[in-house]
């Protein structure tokens, strides 16, 4: 028995040797030549594939340079601070041939070869094209400035700093193929999922992540693909077909101008997405905004149900307006929201969000409502304008008491059907997170 034992245990531990072995030696690695030419472009296509990229949403900081990285990023193990993508050569990426960058984009391997973390989107970057690679490489050897500030490491601690684990995860988790068109789809859904899958990189905040911190699912043959995931103390909703908490409601017209305008007549960019609105979606064209629209119509919902669970009820309204309006919730609503938000919920025209069948209300999870309150929305910058009407902080004006109040009368009102929020998990949100509404990184690309 025990000479049968040590032959399994052997066996196992020459496999896994073999398998660390074979993911080290032999990794996914870039296709192109350091001859490739990039392709004849403008200026102009080379920044909107960096546009489509939002590269500087995580590798700059307010009041930094552009691309020189600091952001920090929390993960399962720890916080990770994003790296200077500038062509500076001695902290940046200046001595990056094609390759090197390809294989950093795409692979997540750095020139040096250690393995990137997956807060890095490389497994959707992985989905770009030769001709992306090349114009993204362009604009950052060319037309970046270069900025020397040394990278911040990584306050993971040993051993759950180690790279080497990582060869191992892109085999099991990533997938190095570029975007295949499907045949039997048109064009405008391939170039719409195209972006969502790969340089939009959606899935990276609103797809659910698994123990390993992989996205559970990279492609829409999925139904937990953009099915809403909890990040950084903020839910990225659901991007299904979900009639109360995706987008079952919404139309191609109100995705669209919730892309280019940052709102619309549901809901409005909280969160990392103001980042993502402020510096790349607002400026994809309008064939690009349209395929992406296109494409997210046709995911069916995440729990297979399509049915309407919304209906607007005046009830609230009328509430709110009565003598008997003495609920703590209905107190804190009028001294602190019916301003902005209305007696009716449904906001001021899309400038300031509904509260009524707003998805990032009704949602199970209560911790992007939580958040918005304690800690106010992020600017909004269109054309670099920056929106006059933003949500405000309320985290030393109410007590925990206070919000877990007012987000569960929210979250009941006009037809809403979310959870009641207790005391204990505005506690504990508030511990964690930070005051987030000022901060606004800007790309003035020329």
């Amino acid at each position: 028995m025990a000479k049968k034992l040590i032959i399994a245990v052997s066996v196992v531990a020459v496999l896994a040797i073999g398998f660390v072995s074979f993911a080290i030696l032999w990794p996914a690695k870039s296709t192109l030549s350091t001859t490739d030419a990039t392709p004849a472009a403008s200026l102009e296509l080379a920044e909107y594939a960096t546009r489509l990229s939002d590269c500087v949403a995580c590798h700059s900081v307010p009041n930094g340079k552009p691309f020189a990285g600091g952001l920090a990023m929390g993960s399962p193990l720890g916080t990770i601070y994003s790296t200077n993508i500038t062509p500076d050569p001695k902290t940046g990426i200046g001595t990056y041939d094609l390759v090197d960058f390809d294989n950093a984009v795409r692979h997540g391997i750095a020139k040096d070869g250690h393995r990137l973390y997956p807060a890095m989107p490389y497994p959707s970057y992985a989905k770009l094209s030769d001709d992306e690679i090349k114009l993204l490489y362009t604009y950052f050897s060319k037309h970046v400035v270069p900025v020397e500030q040394a990278n911040t490491p990584s306050d993971i601690s040993w051993p759950l700093n180690m790279r080497w684990p990582l060869a191992m995860w892109n085999v099991v988790f990533a997938d190095p193929k570029t975007y295949a068109p499907k045949t039997d789809r048109d064009q405008k859904w391939n170039r719409g999922a195209y972006i969502v899958q790969g340089p939009g990189h959606c899935g990276s905040c609103h797809t659910p992540r698994g123990l390993a911190f992989q996205e559970v699912a990279l492609n829409e043959d999925s139904p937990r693909f953009l099915s809403g995931a909890l990040l950084d103390g903020w839910k990225a909703s659901s991007l299904r077909g979900e009639m109360d908490v995706g987008l079952g409601r919404w139309s191609e017209a109100d995705i669209v101008a919730f892309l280019k305008d940052g709102h619309n007549d549901f809901a409005s960019v909280y969160g990392s997405m103001t980042d993502a609105y402020n510096n790349s979606t607002q400026y994809f064209t309008d064939d690009d905004v349209g395929a992406v629209a296109h494409y997210l119509k046709s995911l069916p919902p995440a729990n297979g149900n399509a049915a309407n669970t919304y209906v607007y009820d005046p009830k609230t309204t009328d509430y709110l307006h009565s003598a008997e309006r003495k609920s703590p919730g209905a107190i804190q609503y009028l001294k602190n929201c019916v301003w902005c938000h209305g007696y009716d919920g449904r906001g001021q025209g899309g400038q300031m969000a509904a509260l009524a069948g707003n998805p990032n209300v009704i949602d199970k999870d209560p911790e992007s409502i939580i958040n918005i309150i304690l800690n106010g929305a992020g600017r909004v910058v269109k054309d670099e304008a920056p929106d006059p009407y933003r949500m405000s902080s309320f985290r030393v004006l109410m007590s925990d008491a206070d919000v877990a109040a007012l987000a569960s009368f929210i979250r009941s009102a006009w037809g809403n059907k979310g959870p009641a929020v207790l005391e204990k998990d505005v506690s504990e949100l508030r511990d964690k997170t930070n005051i987030t509404s000022d901060r606004v990184v800007i790309l003035r690309m020329r």
